[in-house]
């Protein structure tokens, strides 16, 4: 089992930023990819960014690249999500997601075993 607990999210205007966290306990964090998903109001979940086990391999949404990062730290069991140059469009619930594996980074939300509660992130134009 893992637990994922996602902080960070709040209102910011169009232009500005904010780094969303994740912080998982359970299984040894280190053994698995973590990816971030969102959904918006009326919409489906869609796949933002995705990073491997070890840190070394990072893969974006389309919408997402060159804004956003990926990152994570092993040692403190936290993965993050920098978002630059938001956009109104960003606005939706985040969430952090538990790979099955090590290495997958794909936007298939079926290879992702556990999920956070999502934060709220709003953009205003």
């Amino acid at each position: 089992q893992v637990q994922l607990v996602e902080s960070g999210g709040g209102l910011v205007q169009a232009g500005g930023s904010l780094r969303l966290s994740c912080a998982a306990s359970g299984r040894t964090f280190s053994s698995y990819a973590m990816g971030w998903f969102r959904q918006a109001p009326g919409k489906e979940r869609e796949f933002v960014a995705a990073i491997r086990s070890s840190g070394r391999s990072t893969n974006y949404a389309d919408s997402a690249k060159g804004r956003f990062t990926i990152s994570r730290d092993n040692a403190k069991n936290t993965v993050y999500l920098q978002m630059n140059s938001l956009k109104p469009e960003d606005t939706a619930v985040y969430y952090c997601a538990a790979g099955r594996g090590p290495y997958y980074t794909g936007g298939d939300f079926r290879q992702y075993d556990f999920w956070g509660q999502g934060t709220q992130v709003t953009v205003s134009s």
